[in-house]
C-alpha cells in the first residue's frame, strides 16, 4: 500500500509543516513491549535508567561485550530485565519491538539500524539524530501526569534546562488534582458533551486570573460580614427600642449564652479539621455540670441539620457508596437507639456515669493527638469486612459518649483500603439519619426541662458557625488545631475524672 498521499492539499499542508517540529509524540507502554538496548557502558546506563524510571514494569534485554557494574546493579532490582554479555547478533532483535543503541561503534551502529529496519523495527542510537527512528526526551513527572520535551534533536541541554524549570515551578499536588478530576470522571453520566460541560465548569479555577479569584473571594468575605452587621444593628435596635425585647432576653439564662458561644467555637473547630465536634462538646457539657444524656442529646441534635446538609452535598456529587450505605445504616441507627435508650435510662446515676463518659473522651483526646503527628497513613490491602458490626459499635458508642461516628467509622474505613472520598460521603449521609434517630430516642426517654436552654444554645452556636467555617478553614493550621483540640479534651477529661474520685474518697 503506497503512503504517498494523493490528495495535492494533504501534501502542500504536510510539507508547510516540515518547517517546524516533525515529531510525532506518542507515550509507550513499555511493560507490554520487549525492548533491546545494545550497550551499558555510562551512556547504557543512563538509557536503562530512562526506561526503567518511566516503567518499572518494562521488559528490557541488554546486550553488550562490556557491561558496567553499575549496569549490572541496577538491573539486578528489576527480575524481568536480561543481561546478556555478548556481541550482537542478528537473532537477538527476535520477539523486540523496541531497539536502543548505546555503543559509541559507529560502523556497529549502522550494522544494528540496517538490521532493526529488515525486522520493521523502530530504533534509537545514543548522540545520533540521523540513525534515530524516535528520540527519548526529557521527561517531567508528577504522579501520573508526564511531560515529555523535545526540541527535534537540536539540543538536549534546552531540554534538560527546561525540565528542570518545570519540575521546580509545577507542584506535586497536581497528581492529587489528577485523582480527583479522575474519580469525578467515574461519577458523571450522559453524553460526552455534558461531561465536557461539568469538567470545564470545575476546571475554570484552574484558569482563572488570579485579580478575579481575590476580587470573588473578597466579595464573598463583605457579604458575610454585611450579614453579621445587620443582625448585630437588628438586635441593638430591638435592644435600645423595644423593653419588652430586653425582658426577654435578660430572662433567659447565662448558660444559653455559654453554650452558643462554645457551640460556635467547636463547630468552628470541626470545620477547620473535620473531626473532634462530639468530643469537645460532650467533654465542655459535663463540665458544666450537664448530664451525659442531655450532653449527648444537645450534641446530636445540632449535628441533625449540619449531616443532613452535608449528606445531600455529596449525594449530589455522586460520593455515596450506596451498598456500604446500606450495610452502615440500619446497624448504625440500632446502635445509635440502643445506646441513647441506656444511657437515658442511667440519667439519674449520671454521676456514676460522667467519668466513664470522661474516660471515652479521653481516649478520643489522645487519638486526636496522635493523629496530629502520624504522617499519611499507607492503604491496607484488605478491605474492612464487617461493616455492619462497625455500624453498630460505632453508632452505639457514638451515643453513649455524645460523638466518635466519624473518628471510629470513618477512619476504620479508609485505614481498611476503602476510597476516602466515598467513603466520607457515605458516613455523612448515614450519620444524618443515625443523629436524628437518637435524638428522637433521647427526646422521648428524657424528662423535660432537661437543661434546655444549654441544648438550644449549643445548635444554634452550630448552626451560626457552620457557613463561616468552611472560610476560614484553609487560613488555619491544621496540626495546631488538632494538638489544641486534643490536649484541651485530655485537660478537661482528666478534670473530670479527678473530680469524681475525689467525691468518691
Amino acid at each position: 500500500m503506497s503512503l504517498v498521499p494523493k490528495n495535492n492539499a494533504i501534501t502542500e499542508s504536510q510539507d508547510a509543516v516540515q518547517d517546524g517540529n516533525p515529531l510525532f509524540p506518542v507515550f509507550l507502554k513499555l511493560n507490554q513491549l520487549h525492548t533491546v538496548l545494545v550497550g551499558a557502558g555510562n551512556i547504557g546506563l543512563e538509557k536503562l535508567t530512562a526506561i526503567l524510571s518511566n516503567s518499572a514494569q518494562a521488559k528490557v534485554t541488554i546486550i553488550a561485550e562490556q557491561i558496567s557494574t553499575q549496569v549490572y546493579d541496577l538491573a539486578a532490582r528489576f527480575p524481568q530485565v536480561t543481561v546478556l554479555q555478548k556481541t550482537f547478533a542478528e537473532d537477538d532483535l527476535k520477539g523486540a519491538n523496541l531497539v536502543v543503541v548505546a555503543t559509541g561503534n559507529e560502523s556497529l551502529n549502522n550494522y544494528i539500524r540496517e538490521v532493526a529496519h529488515q525486522h520493521n523495527l523502530l530504533i534509537n542510537v545514543a548522540d545520533k539524530p540521523s540513525l534515530c527512528d524516535f528520540y527519548l526526551g526529557s521527561i517531567v513527572q508528577k504522579g501520573d501526569l508526564k511531560i515529555a520535551i523535545s526540541t527535534n534533536g537540536k539540543s538536549p541541554t534546552v531540554a534538560k534546562r527546561l525540565k528542570e524549570v518545570l519540575n521546580d515551578n509545577l507542584p506535586q499536588e497536581l497528581d492529587t488534582t489528577l485523582q480527583q478530576m479522575s474519580q469525578l470522571r467515574e461519577t458523571l453520566s450522559g453524553d460526552f458533551a455534558s461531561k465536557v460541560k461539568k469538567l470545564n465548569e470545575v476546571t475554570s479555577i484552574l484558569v482563572e486570573p488570579k485579580a478575579d479569584i481575590s476580587v470573588r473571594k473578597n466579595f464573598n468575605w463583605l457579604i458575610w460580614c454585611s450579614i453579621i452587621a445587620s443582625l448585630a444593628i437588628t438586635i441593638t435596635a430591638f435592644w435600645l427600642k423595644n423593653p419588652d425585647f430586653q425582658s426577654f432576653v435578660q430572662t433567659i439564662s447565662p448558660t444559653f449564652y455559654y453554650f452558643l458561644a462554645a457551640g460556635f467555637v467547636f463547630a468552628m473547630i470541626d470545620g477547620a479539621i473535620g473531626m473532634s465536634y462530639g468530643v469537645t462538646s460532650t467533654t465542655f457539657s459535663l463540665t458544666m455540670g450537664i448530664p451525659p444524656a442531655t450532653a449527648s442529646m444537645g450534641v446530636h441534635l445540632s449535628e441533625i441539620m449540619s449531616n443532613g446538609i452535608a449528606g445531600w452535598m455529596h449525594y449530589r456529587m455522586g460520593n455515596v457508596n450506596w451498598r456500604l450505605f446500606k450495610l452502615l445504616l440500619i446497624p448504625g441507627i440500632i446502635g445509635a437507639v440502643l445506646g441513647a435508650y441506656i444511657l437515658s435510662s442511667l440519667e439519674h446515676y449520671s454521676m456514676y456515669t460522667k467519668p466513664v463518659v470522661s474516660l471515652y473522651t479521653l481516649i478520643l483526646g489522645c487519638v486526636i493527638f496522635s493523629k496530629a503527628f502520624k504522617g499519611k497513613r499507607k492503604r491496607a490491602d484488605k478491605k474492612i469486612k464487617r461493616i455492619s458490626l462497625l455500624g453498630f459499635g460505632g453508632g452505639f458508642i457514638d451515643a453513649v459518649g455524645g460523638g466518635g461516628w466519624g473518628s471510629i467509622v470513618l477512619s476504620s474505613l479508609i485505614a481498611g483500603g476503602r476510597n476516602a472520598r466515598f467513603s466520607l460521603g457515605t458516613v455523612k449521609l448515614s450519620r444524618f439519619f443515625i443523629a436524628m434517630m437518637s435524638s428522637l430516642t433521647f427526646i422521648t426517654m428524657l424528662s423535660h426541662g432537661n437543661h434546655w436552654e444549654a441544648v438550644a444554645g449549643m445548635i444554634i452556636g452550630s448552626a451560626l458557625a457552620s457557613p463561616i467555617a468552611a472560610k476560614v478553614s484553609n487560613q488555619i493550621s491544621t496540626k495546631a488545631i488538632m494538638v489544641s483540640v486534643a490536649v484541651i479534651v485530655i485537660l478537661i477529661s482528666l478534670y473530670s475524672i479527678e473530680k469524681f474520685i475525689v467525691k468518691i474518697l
